[in-house]
């Protein structure tokens, strides 16, 4: 902590008096600072478990920023280590849009101005390219995919005591088989995508339920936009938004069962980077992806 706090100083320019821990995840830790008097100030730093995702993440950021109609975070500085990775730091103002908006009116306002940002992204095409920030490479994304969920499955199987179960490991293998039917027909191009999109990753305006800005971008760059949706899988304001792009910008009907195949090897990354998953999320994904594997 204080090691961070003198680091972020000198970053900043500024003494900082303490840091405070605003939320913490198994792959990244928000910081609220304060000033040399004790006052808040309007900034966050953010650290991160895995090295080189700070920097990753503050380039993506600015070319989101440069492609997009709608605010990003501004980076003041990334500080990068041997040992561990630095904070990158973050101008943020509002509140997440999973706050309730005072009207359904006002909410379908807000829709329509997320799908536009969105849209704003998904329309600048890859050119061919697919993957995340430090792997690019040109080719097809069913053919990038599968190499992915293949170094996922060997990673995954160096471990012991992951808290996956056998039958866990069952659905992951016949995934894996049925990777060529679930894909099949597949021919939607790969274009810039925020590569984290939840209602958590959009402030508003308090007062106004305006957009305001997206924020916490994933590393992943390239893909289709079947990709940056399947996280929209929460009932409620999530599906709503999802149904809203969708009848706006449709995608491929395969993407009901699809949608399932991301959310599962998704948490299996997240426990091959961090070694935590949220079991109910996978519990959910299997359990309708079963019907398309049989």
């Amino acid at each position: 902590m204080e090691q961070l706090r003198a680091e972020l100083s000198h970053l900043l320019g500024e003494k900082l008096s303490r840091v405070e821990c605003v939320h913490e995840k198994a792959d990244t830790t928000l910081w609220s600072l304060y000033d040399s008097q004790g006052n808040p100030m309007p900034l966050l730093a953010r650290s991160f478990s895995s090295p080189d995702v700070a920097r990753q993440l503050a380039w993506k950021i600015s070319m989101l920023a440069r492609s997009g109609t709608v605010r990003m975070p501004t980076v003041y500085g990334v500080m990068t280590h041997e040992e561990h990775p630095g904070p990158d730091v973050l101008r943020l103002r509002g509140v997440p849009v999973e706050a309730p908006a005072r009207t359904p009116e006002r909410w379908e306002q807000l829709k329509d101005q997320i799908v536009e940002a969105l849209l704003a992204w998904h329309r600048l095409d890859s050119g061919g390219l697919v993957g995340s920030v430090d792997s690019t490479q040109e080719n097809l994304w069913p053919l990038w995919y599968r190499q992915r969920v293949e170094v996922l499955w060997g990673t995954l199987n160096q471990y012991h005591n992951t808290g996956l179960t056998m039958q866990d490991k069952r659905i992951l293998f016949r995934t894996r088989e049925c990777l060529p039917t679930l894909f099949e027909g597949f021919n939607d191009n790969s274009v810039l995508i925020h590569g984290n999109f939840t209602l958590r990753s959009m402030l508003k305006d308090p007062r106004s339920d305006q957009l305001l800005a997206m924020v916490g971008p994933g590393v992943m760059l390239w893909a289709p936009r079947e990709y940056e949706l399947f996280r929209l899988s929460e009932s409620g304001q999530a599906e709503d938004l999802l149904w809203h792009y969708l009848r706006r910008a449709p995608v491929s009907e395969s993407f009901l069962w699809r949608r399932w195949l991301y959310t599962l090897w998704d948490e299996v990354a997240q426990l091959v980077n961090t070694g935590h998953f949220s079991r109910a999320n996978f519990d959910l994904a299997s359990k309708s992806l079963l019907p398309w594997l049989a």
